[in-house]
């Protein structure tokens, strides 16, 4: 849902999840396992494997767009409360630099690539949010002002990372047109070294700021994480369903 990464990626020469598939044993693996099969059913969902194999309808794909539009303006309210909740200089810079991006960067960004699919400005600033929309977009606020920053991060972890994963997912499979298809641009955006970058960035992040947690902090995280990685697969649904 984002091209931010690309300001905020470290110049790593490693794939995604190669460190990680080697050795299940990081916080984020955890995260991901202990709700494996919500994670599956959003990485994998109909609406993703029917734009990768380039037949999904036009209609699902533009409503979406829609959508994600505005799921990017309460992404960039998302990085002003982490501005509010940083604990130090450097988160503070961190989620300043991220919250400047969604909005000097990527809203312009995203308002010029839905006009390449017949979606003007006017229609963007006059769109009704779905319930999908409403539901997901408030779970992460909600999530980030009831804790603390890492709470925040651990909600918008299905989003940053969870396309990146989907994306080099999407390569890998027979069904996946590459050539022609009308939603390659799409898949381009995720499977960039610039994007799986910032990806990583955002796994090691995370990693890092659960070292040493208690079990119940971890059982606090997974909830999250759950949750939000449910409301992802619920906004795939919304697309598909155009509703």
């Amino acid at each position: 849902m984002c091209l931010i990464c690309e300001r905020l990626a470290p110049q790593s020469q490693h794939s995604l999840f190669r460190r990680y598939t080697e050795s299940m044993s990081t916080p984020f693996d955890r995260l991901k396992q202990a709700c494996s099969a919500e994670w599956r059913a959003y990485c994998e969902h109909e609406f993703v494997k029917q734009l990768g194999a380039g037949t999904l309808p036009l209609e699902s794909f533009q409503h979406y767009l829609k959508q994600d539009y505005l799921f990017l303006v309460h992404f960039g309210r998302a990085w002003g409360l982490a501005v509010y909740k940083s604990r130090d200089i450097v988160q503070l810079r961190q989620s300043l630099d991220s919250l400047k991006a969604i909005i000097d960067l990527e809203l312009d960004l995203h308002i010029k690539y839905c006009a390449e699919w017949g979606i003007s400005e006017d229609e963007l600033m006059n769109l009704q949010e779905s319930r999908a929309t409403l539901a997901y977009t408030r779970y992460v606020l909600e999530a980030g002002n009831r804790g603390d920053i890492l709470d925040l991060h651990v909600a918008l972890a299905p989003c940053i990372v969870g396309y990146a994963e989907i994306g080099d997912w999407l390569v890998k499979q027979r069904f996946t047109v590459r050539s022609g298809n009308p939603y390659g641009s799409w898949m381009d955006m995720y499977t960039s070294k610039e994007f799986q970058h910032a990806a990583q960035a955002e796994v090691d992040w995370i990693n890092t700021q659960m070292q040493d947690i208690s079990e119940r902090r971890f059982d606090e995280l997974a909830r999250i994480f759950s949750e939000a990685t449910r409301l992802e697969a619920d906004f795939w649904e919304m697309g598909l369903q155009r509703q």
